[in-house]
C-alpha cells in the first residue's frame, strides 16, 4: 500500500494537493475502466486506518517482513556501512526503520519520506526523542516524483531504504521509473528494497479481507476524503469493498464496486455508475525474487544479499546504486 504524495503543509500547499486530487478523481472517473491512484488513501485518516491494517492477523507483510529485519539487522548494517545518511521512501510511522537504526554503526542522518505531514512530524518527533544523537530531517513529498534532496557530506554514504512491498503498488513502468530515480538520489550508496512474493491465493485473499473491516474501512475512506477534501457527494453505503488475486497479472487488485446504478457529482461533473460497475483504487504487485533482481538490474541497480522468511512470503533485497 502506497505513501507517496505531499499533503498537511503550509494552507498554500495543502490547496495545491487538494486541487491535484480533485483532478485525479475528475480523470479517474473519465476514464474507463475507472481508477485513481492509491496515494490518495494517505489522508491522516487513511494513515491512521493503514497502522491498524499493519496489526491484523490476516495481514502478514509487516510482521513477517519485521521478523526478516530482527534476524539479518547486522548484516544489512554492515553493508551499509558507517556513518551513513538513510532515506526511507514512505515511511509511515517509521517503525521499521528502527530496527536498521539500532544496528547501524553511528548512523549520522535520516531522511523520511512520507504522504501525511501530520503522521511524518508526530513519527519524527518520537525518533528525535528516541535517538537524541541522529539529525532527523523530515521531508513531506512525493517521492514518485524527481527528489532534489542536498548532496550529502563527503565521506558520508547515502542508503535508501524502501519497506512495505510497496514497490508492488506500481506499474512495471513505473516501478522502473522509481528504482531508476533511485539509483541516482542515492549513487555510491544502495538501496535496502522489501517486496511481496508470489504465494498461495488464499493467504493474500486474506490479508486484503480482514474480517474486522479494516482494509474495507480504508478503502472507503478514499470516497470520504473526497467528499471533505474536494466537494463531492459520495454515499458510502452506495459501494462495496472488493479486494482479489488476479493470477495472470501476479497482483492483488482493490475496487470499490457501485453496489446500484447511481448518478453522482464528482468534482462538479456529473457521471452514472452501474450496479456492479468499480473504481480501481488499487494494485499489489507480487514478485519472485529473480523477476525482483531483473528489474532491479534494468533499473541500474547490482543486485546483492536477500533475505527471507522460513515460509519464503516475503523478501528484502539489498541492492546497490554504482556510484
Amino acid at each position: 500500500m502506497n505513501r507517496a504524495s505531499a499533503l498537511g503543509q503550509s494552507p498554500a500547499e495543502s490547496a495545491t494537493a487538494g486541487g491535484e486530487f480533485a483532478r485525479d478523481l475528475r480523470r479517474g472517473f473519465a476514464a474507463r475502466p475507472r481508477s485513481i491512484s492509491p496515494k490518495w488513501f494517505y489522508d491522516d485518516e487513511g494513515s491512521r486506518l493503514f497502522d491498524r491494517i499493519c496489526d491484523l492477523p490476516e495481514y502478514y507483510p509487516t510482521r513477517t517482513e519485521m521478523g526478516i529485519l530482527r534476524a539479518h539487522a547486522g548484516d544489512m548494517a554492515r553493508l551499509v556501512g558507517p556513518r551513513a545518511e538513510i532515506v526511507e521512501f514512505g515511511a509511515g510511522s517509521c517503525d521499521k526503520v528502527r530496527v536498521l537504526l539500532d544496528a547501524l554503526d553511528a548512523p549520522q542522518r535520516f531522511r523520511p519520506i512520507d504522504i501525511s505531514a501530520g503522521h511524518l512530524a508526530q513519527a519524527a518527533a518520537a525518533l528525535r526523542r528516541d535517538y537524541p544523537g541522529l539529525d532527523v530531517q523530515p521531508l513531506a513529498a512525493d517521492y514518485t516524483r524527481r527528489l532534489l534532496l542536498p548532496a550529502p557530506e563527503a565521506g558520508v554514504r547515502r542508503v535508501g531504504f524502501f519497506p512495505g512491498s510497496t514497490l508492488g503498488n506500481f506499474s512495471p513502468a513505473e516501478a522502473l521509473r522509481f528504482l531508476r530515480s533511485a539509483a541516482q538520489v542515492l549513487r555510491g550508496g544502495g538501496l535496502l528494497l522489501g517486496v511481496d512474493l508470489i504465494k498461495d491465493p488464499a493467504v493474500l485473499h486474506a490479508a486484503y479481507n480482514d474480517t474486522q473491516g479494516v482494509t474495507a474501512a480504508f478503502n472507503l475512506n478514499l470516497l470520504a476524503r473526497a467528499n471533505r477534501e474536494a466537494g463531492c457527494d459520495f454515499d458510502l453505503d452506495a459501494f462495496a469493498h472488493s479486494a482479489f488475486y488476479n493470477a495472470p497479472q501476479q497482483r492483488i487488485e482493490m475496487h470499490l464496486v457501485s453496489r446500484r446504478r447511481q448518478d453522482l457529482q464528482v468534482c462538479g461533473q456529473p457521471h452514472r455508475m452501474e450496479e456492479g460497475e468499480t473504481l480501481h483504487t488499487e494494485n499489489s504487485r507480487k514478485f519472485t525474487v529473480d523477476s525482483l533482481r531483473r528489474l532491479a538490474q534494468q533499473a541500474g541497480l547490482q543486485p546483492g544479499p536477500v533475505w527471507l522468511d522460513k515460509h519464503h512470503w516475503f523478501s528484502v533485497h539489498w541492492l546497490g546504486a554504482p556510484a
